[in-house]
């Protein structure tokens, strides 16, 4: 009988985890778990868990590692199909958590030079009401400077300034050695190097090829 598939995708902001998981969940039919976004929800609908993170979000501290993983868990226990989890763990604590919870099958660690994202955030634009998000190096808007539907101005964010981005790297770094180290030590990181979503995309396919026909690991409902 076939096995599910339990894989984590790890990335610095803006290194294209994004566009990476979708391509994955769209070829592999996967759950995609986003931790943020569902989190996000949770906030939204007011839930008991949702409140409680709120609090924390709110002063601006960190929601405890307790707490997500309880969160994370309860997400997972419903789960009947081979999953990706994106956006967690964070910390280490996380991680073990999580190990002991589930035993992964690989964790997809993209890495792209700090230099190409910085790179990759100047030129970024932004429609906020919708939004769609433009390229000046590889999506560029048809009309500079004008959203590509409805014609109204593009933004920049405040966060995609060049010393902001790198600030956010440094932390990216720190926070996230320690993770990837433990992931390491049990030998199931793979790392995908490359300088766009493009150049890293076939890897990844190969890579997951490679487990759902040598390992029979259920691509979708098993």
């Amino acid at each position: 009988m076939a096995q599910l598939f339990k894989a984590v995708i790890l990335g610095a902001p803006a290194s294209g985890k994004g566009t990476i998981s979708s391509r994955i969940i769209s070829k592999f039919n996967f759950e995609h778990i986003s931790v943020g976004d569902r989190l996000r929800l949770q906030i939204k609908n007011k839930t008991p868990l949702g409140t409680e993170a709120k609090q924390y979000i709110d002063r601006g501290t960190l929601v405890p590692d307790t707490l997500m993983t309880k969160f994370v868990a309860g997400e997972l226990a419903v789960v009947n199909k081979s999953w990706l989890l994106d956006g967690f763990p964070r910390t280490l604590a996380q991680a073990h958590s999580l190990w002991d919870l589930h035993k992964l099958d690989i964790v997809i660690n993209l890495d792209v030079p700090f230099d190409v994202i910085v790179d990759r955030a100047k030129g970024r634009w932004i429609h906020l009401a919708s939004g769609r998000v433009y390229n000046s190096d590889f999506n560029a808007p048809k009309v500079f400077g004008k959203d590509d539907v409805t014609g109204e101005a593009l933004v920049q964010r405040e966060d995609d300034r060049p010393d902001v981005v790198r600030r956010r790297l440094d932390v990216y770094r720190e926070v996230t050695r320690p993770v990837i180290e433990f992931y390491q030590k049990v030998d199931i990181v793979q790392n995908f190097e490359g300088r766009t979503s493009d150049e890293i995309w076939p890897k990844v396919v190969d890579c997951l090829n490679a487990y759902v026909t040598d390992k029979k690991i259920a691509a979708g409902n098993v």
